[in-house]
This record gives C-alpha cells, sequence and structure tokens, in this order.
C-alpha cells in the first residue's frame, strides 16, 4: 500500500519518437536543491531494476510498469482519483532486467516488452485495452540479454525491437510482423559486454540508428541504420570504464542527437554529435557513487535536457541540470530506497512539470519524487529520435 496519495496524470513515452519538450517557463526560480520534493514509496514484489512510465488503461492517467528480477512484472494503475493502490503483477521470463513501453500491435494502447536475462529471450506482453495484458509471447534472442529498445527500425510504420546481448558480444534486431509478433532475431557484432542500447537519428537521415553501450571494453557501438533496418559496420568510441546504459538525445540544442553513456568511477560520459552521426570525444561529469540506469529529459523547464541517474553507492538519484550548451552543472542529489537501479522521467501529477520514479532493488519499492518547480509550458517540438534512456544495471551475472 502506498505511504501517501499522489496524483498521476498523462505523460508521453519517450521511445524514439518525437518528444514532447517544454519551452522555457518556470513558474517560479527555484533552488536546483529543491527542485524536487523528498521521496515517497510504494512497493511492489522483489528486487525490482527498471520503470517505465505511460497510460496502459487508456483513461488518460499515468501508470507505472516495473520489472522485477523474480519473472515478474508489476503494473500500478491509476485508480481515477490518483491514487495507485497496489501492484498486480504478470510473467515474464527468468530474470527481466529492463522494460520498454510502445503500440507494438498497431492498436491504439501501450505494450510492454522484456529483456529477460537469465532465460535468453524476451517477453512481449500485449495491452488488452483496459491495462490488463495478455501472457506474454517470448522470442529467443542471444546470451544473456540485459536491455531492451522500442523503435520503427525499418520504416514501415511498426515498432521494431532492438536488445543488447551481454554474453554475445552483440545486441539483436527483431522485426515487426505489424500485428505485435516479431520475426526472429537478427545478430550484429558489438564491443566486449553490450549492456545498454539506445535507439535515434544520430545521422539526421530520418531513420533510427542505434547506441550500444559496452561495458568490458569500454566503449560505445555506433551502428547507422541503412534505410532498411539493417546496419552499417559498427563505429567505436571511447565511453570511460565500465558504460552500463546509454540515451540518445540533442544535450547541446544544435538540432543533432548526443549520446551520454552512464558508467563506473561515478562519472557520466557525454559526446558530441558533429553533425553527421560521428562524435567528439567524450567530457565527464560526476554523478555519484556507481551510477545506473539514468534517464533524460527537460527536469526544470529552461528548454534543454537533464539527466538523471540512479546512483546505487549513494542510495540516491543523482540530478544534473544542463548549463544549455551540451555541459552539465554539478550533481545535485535526492534521496531514494536501497540499491536505487534506474530513474524514469515523466510528469505524474499533471502540473506539467517532470517527475522522477527510481526502482530500489534491495528495498523491493519504487521511490516517487515530485517536481516542486512547475508548472511548465508544454510544446510541441521537433526533436529527432529518442530522448530516454535504456535500462541500466550492472554487469555481474545473476
Amino acid at each position: 500500500m502506498p505511504t501517501t496519495r499522489l496524483e498521476f496524470r498523462p505523460i508521453v513515452a519517450a521511445l524514439a519518437v518525437p518528444a514532447l519538450i517544454p519551452l522555457p517557463l518556470l513558474a517560479q526560480d527555484c533552488d536546483p536543491a529543491d527542485l524536487f520534493a523528498p521521496d515517497v514509496t510504494y512497493g511492489v514484489v522483489d528486487f525490482p531494476t527498471s520503470v517505465v512510465i505511460g497510460d496502459l488503461d487508456g483513461d488518460g492517467d499515468a501508470d507505472l510498469a516495473v520489472a522485477n528480477l523474480p519473472g515478474r512484472v508489476s503494473v500500478l494503475l491509476d485508480n481515477g482519483d490518483g491514487c495507485v493502490e497496489h501492484d498486480v503483477n504478470y510473467g515474464a521470463g527468468f530474470g527481466p532486467y529492463s522494460l520498454a513501453i510502445g503500440d507494438l500491435d498497431g492498436d491504439g494502447d501501450a505494450d510492454l516488452a522484456v529483456a529477460n536475462f537469465g532465460a535468453n529471450n524476451v517477453s512481449v506482453l500485449l495491452n488488452n485495452g483496459d491495462g490488463t495484458f495478455a501472457p506474454d509471447v517470448l522470442y529467443d534472442v542471444g546470451d544473456g540479454p540485459r536491455f531492451v529498445a522500442i523503435g520503427d527500425l525499418d520504416g514501415d510504420g511498426a515498432p521494431d525491437l532492438a536488445v543488447a546481448n551481454n554474453r554475445s558480444d552483440g545486441f539483436g534486431v527483431l522485426l515487426n510482423n505489424g500485428d505485435g509478433t516479431f520475426a526472429s532475431q537478427v545478430a550484429y557484432d558489438a564491443g566486449d559486454g553490450p549492456l545498454g542500447v539506445a535507439i535515434g537519428d544520430l545521422d539526421g537521415d530520418g531513420d533510427a540508428d542505434l547506441a550500444v553501450a559496452n561495458v568490458f571494453s569500454a566503449d560505445v557501438s555506433v551502428r547507422l541504420n541503412n534505410g532498411d533496418g539493417t546496419f552499417e559496420p559498427e563505429v567505436l568510441y571511447d565511453a570511460g570504464v565500465d558504460p552500463y546504459s546509454a540515451a540518445i538525445g540533442d544535450l547541446d540544442g544544435d538540432g543533432d542527437n548526443d549520446l551520454a553513456l552512464m558508467g563506473g568511477s561515478e562519472r557520466v560520459s557525454v559526446l558530441l554529435n558533429n553533425g553527421d552521426g560521428t562524435f567528439a570525444p567524450r567530457v565527464r561529469y560526476r554523478a555519484g557513487p556507481s551510477p545506473r540506469g539514468f534517464s533524460i529529459g527537460d527536469l526544470d523547464g529552461d528548454g534543454d535536457v537533464d539527466l538523471a541517474v540512479a546512483t546505487q553507492g549513494g542510495d540516491d538519484v543523482s540530478v544534473l541540470l544542463n548549463n544549455g550548451d551540451g555541459t552539465f552543472a554539478e550533481r545535485v542529489l535526492y534521496g531514494a530506497g536501497s540499491f536505487p537501479y534506474f530513474a524514469a522521467i515523466g510528469d505524474l501529477n499533471g502540473d506539467r512539470a517532470p517527475d522522477l520514479v527510481v526502482a530500489n532493488r534491495n528495498t523491493d519499492n519504487i521511490s516517487v519524487l515530485l517536481n516542486q518547480c512547475g508548472p511548465f509550458l508544454p510544446v510541441i517540438t521537433a526533436q529527432p529520435g529518442s530522448l530516454v534512456a535504456d535500462r541500466g544495471a550492472d554487469p555481474v551475472d545473476l
């Protein structure tokens, strides 16, 4: 049961689609240290590692889905008055480490895809239209899948899947048949120990490219799309120590998509796009002890993209605000539960200011941190590619 009552309102899931970016408008001057209220917790099953936000039951309110290591997906629906009373659980494969949300079967409601690290497969849970889900359908992928991302890779209008296969040193692409079923995986090489995968248009040609974070070779594989869901040979860029997760978004406001990678040594690496799908050398920023899964989005309403990082070594979430040019201010820490594994961004209470949800692995709950500095004025702007990170985790075996 929740420790307090929260109101949930609609958000847009940022999954390799044009994003909603607020124009610069703060309701009040707000100290970065006061951007978010103290966390409020909700219980889930066991060992939550990832969380996504979206309208799952079609009622216009924002719901939550959480991946739990014992093989369950917890769905927390808004019951209509802004209160989430309890979680409803659905089966997935063994060791689900990440999940992604998107309309996979084209019926207008939000479905789920789950990477099952312990079972070498991906679960697809199709929405029944009311926030309940059909039994999962399993698709084989490579060895040790850690992260899954959703995006239209072959340009046919149906969202496809990309999966980072940690033990196979590669990633897999599963093309949608157009009805929420998927063709067999097509495997591609990556670096050593791929963990994170992100989808977005990196070279400005209108199709979706891939970035894969390789934890053991300390680099990121950039794979440009040939336009049909096949990919050019990888180009490798230095990503720093132990890059666990990756995100794609326009960090410096120049109209092309950049890379952010979260890794060891308490650092996030930012690689700015040269404008053609190649990248400048990384610049590092301190994120906090043992950073894991992170998301990117405009947290302070100034029109540029910020970072929210789950830092498991400090039991908190680290917020790095953008200076407006793709550089970042010193981190500000907010408390979360024990061993936070992933931080998601979305407007949970309908005040037009992005809030945070953090999956806390060792306390079997999620933390909700409401933004205190809204409302912001939301305006649709053209934003190529994805503004969401893959689901972070560490490279150790189950």
